[in-house]
């Protein structure tokens, strides 16, 4: 067993539519940005925020116990809300110059508030009080924007294929073996002929706007460029809606999807696959009920042999105001909390697959957060770097890519139209 109390970190020792609100109120660092040292007796006091549930809460406040075991002088004051609420909270908080020291950060606001000058360049803090040692370059680079390091992943994700072993076996057909978008396609017919009207082999994949990413990827292209300017045109939009043209006879009905959300058709049981982020799987369990003890999990289908087009995308992040008055503590605290495997005997997986080795020798992973691992390890060949951080709006596209999906698969809309329809809300969502 990993004896923790022996073990210190020596190197420690040492929303979106704010966002006018938040360029005018964005200020510098309250501390010495040079400064890379931590006086272990400054009596100091913190203030950290994170979204999540009870759950989530406890776990903090068990953290923050054994932080103070080693730091003893930093008072961590912590609050929580659900994740809208929470983004809300940080809105009035940017306008008024008053963020927490530290936050849980999601990676969809990271350009939001880091190009606002609202969150604190830690560059001067890695490699000193931040150990960097346990981080992969890969994980590092996530939290960059505009080339300040504003954000230190806990956690990793990325693109994946679950499947319900149950469900194939009810209908008397293999896993699906891997290959191309078109073997995806067909796999999912041949389960949804099996079916017979009671179960289908998947949903419609060209709804979900991380698919089109990844195909983009595989020929060398990220969505945006590194100036957040499209990087695709309505011709690659197009030949991707098109794909759907077929796959949408043998996938769940759009209608039969209406008639049980909020749930998905996986977690109701009623498909066989589900292409979304490995650290679904816990949620899908809990929804899909007793009964249903385990999942497969495995590659997307493949666009060109040999491309990187995955990546691991970060569950969240941590950030220090730029605001606060105390860098070199906020710092120490966010690598605690990023590093320890105190902490990552505490979280375990809660907050995703942990990205820093150390973290991860402490957290004992359940089966299915071995599994995620093991996923992880396995898409090594096709795991490229990170796309650059999303462009202020992303999420606002992202619905609105899922929204066109529907009206596809109702047969209310053309390809055409609605390539047509989700560049001019691009256009309006980069002129903001």
């Amino acid at each position: 067993m990993f004896d923790f109390r022996r073990r210190r970190m020596a190197i420690a020792a040492a929303a979106l539519t704010a966002s006018a609100a938040l360029a005018l109120t964005g200020c510098a660092g309250g501390g010495d940005a040079d400064a890379e040292t931590y006086d272990p007796d400054e009596e100091v006091t913190l203030n950290l925020a994170f979204w999540g549930n009870d759950v989530r809460a406890a776990l903090y406040d068990e953290a923050i116990a054994a932080f103070n075991e080693e730091y003893p002088n930093i008072t961590v004051n912590s609050s929580f809300l659900g994740f809208p609420e929470f983004w809300e909270k940080r809105q009035t908080e940017a306008a008024g110059g008053g963020l927490p020291d530290v936050m849980q950060f999601d990676y969809s606001y990271l350009r939001q508030y880091s190009e606002n000058g609202l969150l604190l360049d830690l560059e001067p803090y890695l490699g000193s009080i931040i150990d960097t040692e346990p981080l992969s370059d890969n994980i590092l680079q996530i939290g960059v924007v505009d080339g300040e390091t504003t954000g230190i992943p806990t956690s990793t994700n990325a693109w994946g294929l679950f499947t319900n072993p149950k469900l194939l076996d009810q209908v008397g057909v293999a896993e699906f073996e891997g290959g191309s978008w078109e073997d995806y396609s067909d796999w999912i017919g041949e389960v949804t002929a099996a079916g017979a009207g009671a179960i289908w082999g998947g949903t419609d994949y060209t709804g979900r706007i991380q698919n089109f990413e990844i195909q983009q990827r595989a020929t060398g292209k990220d969505l945006f460029t590194d100036d957040g300017e499209p990087n695709f045109t309505e011709e690659d939009l197009a030949a991707f809606w098109e794909q759907g043209d077929e796959v949408r006879v043998v996938t769940i009905p759009q209608q039969r999807l209406e008639e049980i959300y909020p749930v998905s058709g996986f977690d109701a049981a009623l498909t066989a696959s589900e292409l979304t982020w490995d650290n679904f799987g816990a949620g899908y369990l809990g929804n899909l009920g007793e009964e249903y003890t385990e999942l497969g999990l495995i590659a997307p289908p493949v666009t060109e042999e040999g491309a990187k087009d995955l990546y691991l995308k970060p569950s969240m992040l941590h950030s220090i105001a730029a605001s606060t008055d105390h860098p070199e503590a906020a710092a120490t605290l966010v690598n605690f909390l990023v590093n320890s495997p105190e902490a990552g005997a505490i979280f375990g997986t809660n907050r995703g697959l942990p990205a820093s080795e150390t973290m991860l020798e402490g957290a004992e992973l359940d089966p299915l957060g071995q599994q995620i691992r093991d996923y992880e390890a396995s898409i090594a060949d096709r795991l490229g770097d990170a796309p650059p951080v999303p462009i202020v709006g992303y999420g606002t596209l992202e619905e609105k890519f899922r929204q066109l999906g529907q009206e596809l698969g109702f047969g209310t809309i053309t390809v055409d139209e609605a390539v047509e329809q989700f560049f001019n809300e691009m256009d309006v969502v980069l002129d903001q």
